[in-house]
């Protein structure tokens, strides 16, 4: 929390003086009342003493001082809001590798399956895009509003040799940079997410990626999805296809993006859940003095009236 006006915070000095000059009337009161009476005097005249109650509605209204303070000081603090619109691509790797049965029934239908609910579920307002790649990349569906265009892409998806990571992410960040002209922007907010298993095989690398993205203020995140142990068949052999999860990290890091894993679909599923959730709210500063003048007006209330019940007086 920041304030727009940090001097107005020299208003506390009054306040922590007000508890200073509190406490020290409630010591001389103390031994006022011992000096001038007996102890069983002092029984007698009050049997019941109101302890921590007689405390109770200063200390509130002290608070409800601080609490002006602040407000007049008038803070301010990040909050997450919805956000109104945004163009995100999904980058899918349709590799050879992605063929492998250690995520049933194989990584890309059920890679495919759950990018189909994470499309599902993004807000209304969202541009969505699908991007698949393998030694060359495909623009499936361009940037829309129109989630059943980019499902029925996801239900297309045909399998190729070699991996272009890199390319991958360089025809998403196109994409987006023509969804901000179209619409006659200079920049709309955008994100790519990228699952894939394997690594760069072909056209740019990965680090070149990251560095666009970076330079066009675009995060990607990625998904490593698989497990290690994955294999395919390629003429009547096995071939392991573990995950390459180091190279997808490193891309993410370097991207402004967040990089995830996952070796089954209720996992992949969880991984686009937290997406879904980060990329539909933005980080916003604003000011909420509102919230400290409301907060110092009940302290203020609460203290009068358990005054006026317990004592028949205002603090």
């Amino acid at each position: 929390m920041s304030f727009l006006s940090p001097w107005w915070l020299l208003l506390l000095v009054p306040v922590l003086l007000l508890v200073v000059a509190y406490v020290l009337q409630q010591r001389r009161r103390s031994r006022y009342a011992v000096r001038f009476a007996s102890l069983p005097m002092l029984e007698r005249l009050a049997p019941r003493s109101p302890g921590w109650r007689r405390h109770l509605p200063a200390a509130l209204l002290l608070l409800a001082f601080v609490a002006l303070a602040l407000a007049a000081a008038r803070p301010e603090a990040d909050v997450r809001v919805p956000r109104k619109n945004a163009t995100v691509i999904v980058a899918i790797d349709v590799s050879i590798s992605m063929r492998a049965t250690d995520v049933e029934p194989s990584r890309l239908e059920a890679a495919a399956a759950a990018a189909t609910k994470f499309v599902e579920d993004l807000p209304k307002g969202f541009n969505i895009g699908l991007v698949t790649f393998s030694g060359q990349t495909s623009v499936r569906a361009a940037p829309t509003t129109d989630r059943k265009e980019v499902e029925a892409a996801l239900q297309n998806l045909t399998l190729s040799t070699r991996t272009a990571i890199g390319e991958g992410v360089f025809t998403s960040l196109d994409e987006i940079k023509s969804t901000a002209v179209r619409a006659g922007q200079k920049k709309v907010p955008g994100t790519v997410v990228l699952l894939s298993d394997g690594t760069n095989t072909t056209g740019r690398t990965p680090q070149e990626a990251a560095a666009a993205a970076r330079a066009a203020g675009v995060p990607v995140s990625t998904i490593a999805y698989g497990t290690q142990s994955g294999t395919v068949e390629l003429e009547g052999q096995l071939v392991p296809v573990p995950v390459d999860r180091e190279t997808l990290a490193t891309l993410a890091r370097d991207a402004g993006g967040r990089a995830y894993t996952a070796e089954t679909s209720n996992e992949l599923d969880n991984v686009y859940d937290n997406i879904r959730s980060s990329i539909g709210l933005r980080t916003e500063t604003r000011e909420i003095t509102q919230y400290f003048a409301a907060l110092a007006l009940f302290l203020g209330l609460v203290a009068a009236g358990l005054s006026l019940r317990w004592f028949a007086r205002l603090p």
